[in-house]
């Protein structure tokens, strides 16, 4: 077993980190069916996403259809495209729109649309 946790410095890490704005997809597994979206730290969407979903709070009717229907255990997370260098604020919001597109007409080419 581990030793105890310093809970203090574990937050002071995650309070340095550096947010990671980028492109990611959620992924029906069996079938390849996948949507798109951008968040300003792709670490930290996860979590409040799924919550969401499990909440049936989603926007997009169809991933919430599909996830109430298939269940969180028929899903996957997956980071697409991750902004590296360092934007303002509204050039960093075209990026992510400008990656989003890219990346809802690659998954167009396969099972997949979002």
């Amino acid at each position: 077993m581990d030793g105890p946790v310093d809970r203090k410095a574990a937050l002071r890490a995650y309070k340095e980190r550096k947010p990671r704005p980028g492109v990611y997809a959620v992924r029906h597994i069996a079938s390849g069916r996948a949507w798109a979206d951008t968040a300003p730290d792709v670490d930290t969407r996860r979590n409040g996403l799924w919550h969401c979903l499990n909440d049936g709070r989603h926007l997009d009717k169809v991933l919430q259809a599909a996830w109430r229907e298939s269940g969180e255990a028929a899903f996957a997370f997956e980071v697409l495209e991750v902004i590296e260098e360092p934007m303002e604020p509204v050039f960093l919001k075209d990026a992510l729109k400008a990656l989003k597109a890219k990346w809802a007409k690659r998954l167009e080419g396969t099972a997949a649309a979002g």
